[in-house]
C-alpha cells in the first residue's frame, strides 16, 4: 500500500510508461485522413461520446493560458467553443455523433493548485444542469467538484445527483501534493460509490512536472498530464481504495494507458482493473484501444475523443475502423460506441 502522505514527486517516478500515449494526438489527425470507408465495414455505429469538455457563458476559460505564442489562435477558438453552447451542440452533428457526455474542468477556470471557490461547483453544475434539461437525449452531464475538499465535495455531489439530475462526477487527478487515495477525496468517491455513479478522473498538467517538462513542448505536456492521470490511477489500486468501495467506479483517458498497462501486468490487479477501470479511446489508435481491451474487457472502453480540444471528423466512421482493425465484432463495437457509456451513466 502507498503511504498516505508519499510526495507525488516520488511516486511518480514509477509510471513513466504513460509516453506510450504521448503520440496519440499527431496521429489522431493522421486518422482522420486515413480511416477505412464506412461502406467497406458495415453501417456507422451509434456513438455517445463521453469526453467532452464545456465551459458556458457563466465563467471564462483559460484552457491554454501560458502555450506558446504560435498556438494562441488555437486555444482562443477551444476557448470559444467551450463557452458557447451551440457550439457543443452543432459538434454533435458535426462529428456524426448521437450525444456527448460533458463536464466542466476546474483547470479550464483556475490553477489546478488554487483554492477553489465554494460556490463554484454549484455554480458550475447548475448551468450544466440547465443546458442538459434544454437537450435531453443529446447531451449528459457529470458534476463538477472539488474532489479534495473534505465533506463538501460529497456534498455537493450528492446535490448535483440526487437534485439536478447529472449522471456522474467530473474530479481532478491531483492537487498539490495529494492524489485520489488521499483522506480528503474519500468523501466524495465513497458518495459516488454509494450513488453508484461513475467517477471520470481527468488529467492535469501538474505543476511540480511542469517545472521539468514545459520545456519539452506538446510531447512534455502529453507526458505531464499522462503520467498525472496514471499516478492516480495506481493510487486507488495500491491503496486498498477500490477495496475498501467495492461499487467505486472510475473512467481515466487513454493518456493514462501507461498505469492501466503497467498495473495489468499484474494478476492481482488485473482483477481490480475489470471490476472498476473504464478507459476512453481518445485518438482513436487501434494498437492502444487493443491493448485497453486485453487488459479491461471490451465492456469497459468508452468512445471518447476530448472535444473541443480536438474537434474529430467522421468520428462513428473513424471509430469504427479502428475497433474493426482491433478484431471486434460488430455488438462488441457498438458496446464501445454507445452501450457502455449509457449503462455506466444508468441510462436505458
Amino acid at each position: 500500500m502507498i503511504p498516505k502522505n508519499w510526495e507525488r514527486r516520488k511516486f511518480l517516478a514509477g509510471t513513466g510508461s504513460a509516453t506510450l500515449a504521448a503520440g496519440l494526438y499527431s496521429a489522431s489527425a493522421h486518422a482522420q485522413t486515413t480511416a477505412q470507408a464506412p461502406e467497406k465495414i458495415g453501417a456507422a455505429l451509434n456513438v455517445v461520446d463521453f469526453h467532452n469538455h464545456y465551459v458556458g457563458p457563466a465563467f471564462t476559460s483559460i484552457a491554454g493560458r501560458g502555450a506558446a505564442a504560435a498556438a494562441t489562435a488555437y486555444w482562443q477558438k477551444v476557448n470559444r467553443n467551450l463557452s458557447d453552447p451551440q457550439a457543443l451542440l452543432s459538434s454533435i452533428e458535426t462529428a456524426g455523433i448521437a450525444g456527448r457526455v460533458v463536464n466542466t474542468p476546474l483547470e479550464f477556470l483556475q490553477s489546478p493548485d488554487d483554492d477553489v471557490p465554494p460556490d463554484r461547483p454549484r455554480r458550475i453544475n447548475d448551468q450544466l444542469a440547465e443546458l442538459v434539461g434544454k437537450n435531453s437525449g443529446r447531451v449528459f452531464g457529470l458534476a463538477t467538484v472539488d474532489a479534495y475538499s473534505g465533506d463538501a465535495g460529497a456534498l455537493e455531489l450528492t446535490r448535483a445527483i440526487r437534485e439536478l439530475g447529472l449522471r456522474g462526477v467530473f474530479v481532478a487527478s491531483a492537487k498539490k501534493d495529494l492524489l485520489l487515495d488521499a483522506p480528503e477525496a474519500r468523501p466524495t468517491l465513497a458518495a459516488a460509490a454509494s450513488l453508484g455513479v461513475p467517477v471520470f478522473v481527468h488529467p492535469i498538467t501538474d505543476v511540480q512536472l511542469s517545472k521539468r517538462l514545459a520545456r519539452y513542448g506538446v510531447l512534455g505536456v502529453t507526458f505531464n498530464r499522462g503520467a498525472i492521470n496514471a499516478a492516480s490511477l495506481i493510487a486507488l489500486l495500491e491503496s486498498g481504495t477500490f477495496e475498501q468501495l467495492p461499487n467505486l467506479r472510475v473512467v481515466v483517458t487513454t493518456l493514462a494507458i501507461g498505469g492501466v498497462l503497467l498495473a495489468g501486468a499484474s494478476g492481482d490487479r488485473r482483477g481490480l482493473l475489470r471490476r472498476h477501470v473504464y478507459i476512453d479511446t481518445m485518438g482513436l489508435q487501434p494498437t492502444l484501444i487493443r491493448s485497453m481491451v486485453d487488459i479491461l474487457g471490451a465492456d469497459h472502453i468508452l468512445a471518447g475523443t476530448d472535444w473541443p480540444i480536438f474537434e474529430e471528423l467522421s468520428v462513428p466512421q473513424r471509430l469504427q475502423a479502428a475497433l474493426s482493425a482491433c478484431g471486434l465484432d460488430a455488438a462488441e463495437q457498438q458496446m464501445i460506441a454507445a452501450g457502455n457509456a449509457l449503462k455506466l451513466l444508468g441510462i436505458p
